[in-house]
């Protein structure tokens, strides 16, 4: 049986697969590890050559492309019948990341959201004992922050070269960012535009630098030496900040989960599930090993080998997880995490949102006017799937 993983995941499973060896010594189990970058190219070329492995790790904004593709096996006969998969005990965000039309096409492996990381000794500098809740109370922070730190000094890094916070806040609106079930844009609500204003209104203040993570020499100096008090980032740098950041200031930083319009905001449901491929025939021993790599005390065992946060509510006792202060946050945001559209297209619209954003920042466009173009790209980008869901209709 063949199985792909990405990145770091890879090495954590070899050594995670020694006991489900011993478990089952009738199964082998041949891992092939890819790197990130070069993953998505890899499977597609895969499908189209008819030799895409068993089972894989497939990041949830993949599991719509590959389920378009018809190349994903449904889970939820496996799922209902199974005593491990439990599914009650996953976050629910996070299931529905992976759930097309109604149908289970992964098995939720970890969680990947977006939430603040910020300096706390500055934030009490500035006045404030406790991280924004409501994005006015935000505004307020960065505004005293702002003013305490002076023009070569920010309140708050948002790459200019990164969709992902602006997608963060885009999702805490009510409003969807496609229509009529994916297949025009929907930019031109309300709601976007008042979240592109919110967003443009950071760079307009003086409050974000407009330039992008390549223009700094690390996001964790910069962070060290005050460049910016609230940076907008994943769990991986709970590990990176631990470990980049000098002695004197391991006190002095915290997470917190995202501030939303009017209260507690949502993030993003990202991640990566595990996925059984269509063409298998090894079905069962995949399943199998899905089980495995999805029980309570695998996924503690995951957690601290590659700090990557389990998407399964009973794994959060674990001590490691229960002792962070750092981690405490992406529990509390967990419970409130939104998928992004499940289109196959959407890495390509996301990126036009952070096109269209940045002609907002630099002053070549205003909110209205990117919206009405950000639609007219994205409809544009949609027709194939239009024609296809019309035909198929």
């Amino acid at each position: 049986m063949r199985f792909w993983t990405f990145g770091r995941e890879g090495e954590a499973t070899t050594e995670l697969l020694r006991d489900f060896h011993v478990q089952h010594p009738d199964i082998r189990v041949e891992i092939q590890r890819l790197p990130w970058i070069s993953a998505h190219e890899k499977l597609l070329t895969a499908y189209a050559g008819e030799t895409l492995p068993d089972i894989c790790q497939l990041g949830n904004t993949w599991v719509p492309e590959f389920a378009a593709l018809d190349a994903l096996e449904p889970l939820d006969d496996r799922a209902a019948a199974s005593s491990v998969v439990q599914r009650a005990d996953y976050f629910d965000g996070l299931f529905d990341a992976n759930r097309i039309a109604d149908r289970l096409y992964a098995i939720p492996w970890y969680a990947d959201t977006r939430l603040l990381y910020y300096r706390t000794d500055l934030l009490q500098q500035a006045g404030f004992d406790s991280p924004p809740q409501r994005w006015d109370e935000w505004l307020t922070m960065m505004e005293a922050i702002k003013a305490r730190v002076g023009p070569d000094r920010y309140a708050v890094l948002l790459p200019l070269n990164e969709f992902e916070p602006l997608v963060v806040l885009a999702l805490q609106q009510p409003s969807d960012l496609l229509r009529d079930g994916g297949r025009w844009g929907n930019f031109r609500s309300e709601d976007f535009q008042r979240t592109l204003e919110f967003y443009a209104q950071l760079f307009r203040r003086g409050l974000a630098p407009r330039m992008t993570n390549t223009q700094l020499s690390n996001v964790w100096d910069e962070f060290g030496n005050g460049l910016f008090t609230f940076y907008i980032s994943g769990p991986w740098n709970i590990a990176e900040f631990r470990k980049r950041l000098p002695p004197q200031l391991q006190d002095a930083w915290m997470t917190a989960p995202m501030p939303g319009p009017d209260g507690p905001g949502v993030s993003t449901a990202g991640g990566a599930g595990l996925a059984i491929f269509r063409h298998s025939t090894n079905k069962d021993a995949a399943w199998k090993l899905v089980e495995y790599l999805s029980q309570p005390q695998t996924q503690q065992r995951f957690y601290a080998t590659t700090g990557n946060i389990p998407p399964r509510r009973s794994t959060w006792t674990t001590p490691a997880l229960v002792q962070s202060p750092y981690a405490r946050a992406y529990r509390t945001q967990l419970d409130r995490v939104r998928s992004p559209p499940k289109v196959p297209e959407w890495e390509r619209i996301a990126t036009e949102m952070r096109l269209a954003s940045e002609r907002v920042v630099q002053g070549r466009s205003t909110v209205e006017e990117a919206a009405i173009a950000l639609d007219a790209t994205t409809d544009a980008i949609l027709e194939k799937r239009r024609w296809m869901l019309d035909h198929r209709a």
